[in-house]
C-alpha cells in the first residue's frame, strides 16, 4: 500500500514516487513529440501511476526532474521529464519490500523474506526501487531473468554497517538474483551497500543534486565534505 503525502512536507528525494496532475501531464506531452506514439505513456497518469524523482541532468532547466521507466515489452526506455512543483498532486516513499513479496517470482520469495526479516532485526524498513518496485506499483511485467533486487535500506549514525552488509552478502550468496541497492542516510544521500561491505575508503555518494566521491568516514558521520 502506498502512503501519499502533501508535496510541501519536504523536497522529494531520489526514488520518491511523484503523482502528477493529469492536466499537467497532458500539457507536457503536447511538447514531447518523441512520446506521441507511446499509448502507455499517454495513459500513465490517468491510470493513477506515479513517476519517480531522479537526479538533475546537466543542462536541464528549472523544474523537478522525474523519470518514467517503461517495461521491457514497451521498449525498456527510461524517460526523463521536468515537472513544476505546483503540478504535483502528492508524493510517496518507494514501496515496502514486504508489500512486493506476493508479486515476486516464486524463486525470489525466500530471499525477499530473509531480507525483510534481516531489516526487522536491525530496526529498519526495507524498501525497493527498480523492476520489482514497478511491478508492484503498476501490475505490469518489468521482471526478466536478469533482473536484480534493488533495495533501499535506511541507516543512521551508529548503525552496525559491517554486520548489516555482511548479512546482506550472506543472503545474496544463496539467492537466485543479485541483491543491489543503497544504504540511505537520513538526509537522502545513498551509497551502494557493496562499497561499504568492501571496506572502500572512498564511496560514490548519490543525492538528488548529483554524484560525488566522499571519504567513507565523512559519509558515515552524516557529512558531505571535509
Amino acid at each position: 500500500m502506498i502512503s501519499h503525502s502533501n508535496q510541501n512536507n519536504r523536497r522529494p528525494r531520489r526514488h520518491d514516487l511523484i503523482f502528477v496532475s493529469p492536466a499537467a501531464w497532458r500539457s507536457l506531452l503536447k511538447t514531447r513529440d518523441d512520446l506521441a506514439g507511446e499509448p502507455l505513456v499517454i495513459e500513465w497518469v490517468d491510470r493513477g501511476w506515479p513517476l519517480v524523482a531522479r537526479r538533475t541532468l546537466p543542462g536541464e532547466a528549472d523544474g523537478l526532474p522525474l523519470g518514467l521507466p517503461l517495461p521491457p515489452f514497451a521498449g525498456k526506455r527510461r524517460l526523463s521529464v521536468l515537472i513544476q512543483p505546483e503540478d504535483i498532486v502528492s508524493t510517496a516513499p518507494p514501496p515496502r519490500l514486504s508489500a512486493a513479496i506476493s508479486v515476486a517470482p516464486n524463486r525470489w520469495q525466500h530471499p525477499l523474506g530473509a531480507v525483510v526479516s534481516l531489516a526487522s532485526r536491525y530496526g529498519i524498513e526495507a524498501r525497493i526501487f527498480g523492476s520489482l518496485a514497478w511491478c508492484t506499483l503498476t501490475g505490469l511485467d518489468y521482471l526478466t531473468d536478469t533482473s536484480d533486487l534493488d533495495l533501499l535500506l535506511p541507516i543512521h549514525c551508529g548503525s552496525p554497517l559491517v554486520r548489516l552488509t555482511a548479512d546482506l552478502a550472506a543472503i545474496e550468496a544463496t539467492a537466485p538474483m543479485r541483491l543491489d541497492g543503497e544504504l540511505v542516510r537520513d538526509d537522502g544521500a545513498g551509497v551502494n551497500w557493496r562499497e561499504l561491505h568492501s571496506g572502500a575508503r572512498e564511496l560514490l555518494v548519490k543525492t538528488t543534486d548529483g554524484v560525488a566521491l566522499l571519504d567513507a568516514n565523512l559519509f558515515l558521520s552524516n557529512r558531505t565534505q571535509s
